[in-house]
């Protein structure tokens, strides 16, 4: 039997790490359209094998990764590094991503998640699921892709400097939102 994700399955995912671990709150996005339009984004990305086969990717703005960094480590955002940003996403991207895969059939494995500085693609495949999360700071995407889209996503770094993680932006995702069967 094939498992069955729901939008509902990521918002648990997502708002136990940002509430129990950050004391953040973060709102699903009810439209699940983006609110900004800049080019760049932090991405961490799990890659999950075994029983189900797939990505589970996090995409946040610069604000909000800064943000959940400062408050990861418990100091003053102008403090925190960029390295110290990418770091914060790949935990970031590990802990939505381990209780969402607690959802998935067993076993299915979790490789260490990495982070980059990245371009949004335009759309996602059609039988991704995706919800969107908004925050004062800025905007987190989570998306579950099965094997067969999972390529289809990732897109190349973006050729930046490492000061630019600090910045503020959102990305312009335009996402559709299927229960995975």
């Amino acid at each position: 039997m094939l498992p069955i994700l729901t939008p509902e399955t990521i918002h648990r995912a997502n708002s136990q790490f940002w509430e129990q671990m950050l004391g953040m709150s973060l709102a699903p996005d009810p439209t699940n359209q983006p609110r900004h339009s800049e080019s760049t984004s932090l991405m961490g990305v799990c890659e999950l094998n075994g029983a189900w086969v797939g990505s589970i990717q996090v995409w946040l703005t610069p604000g909000l990764a800064l943000a959940a960094t400062a408050a990861m480590l418990m100091q003053p955002a102008q403090a925190v590094q960029p390295d110290d940003i990418l770091d914060a996403v790949k935990e970031i991207a590990n802990m939505i991503a381990g209780t969402i895969k607690s959802a998935l059939p067993r076993p299915t494995t979790m490789a260490v998640p990495h982070a980059e500085l990245t371009t949004p693609q335009a759309t996602l495949p059609p039988n991704a699921l995706a919800v969107r999360f908004l925050h004062a700071t800025g905007e987190i995407l989570v998306c579950v892709l099965p094997s067969t889209t999972h390529e289809c996503i990732t897109a190349p770094p973006v050729a930046a400097a490492p000061s630019s993680l600090s910045g503020t932006m959102a990305a312009p995702w335009q996402t559709h939102a299927h229960a995975l069967a």
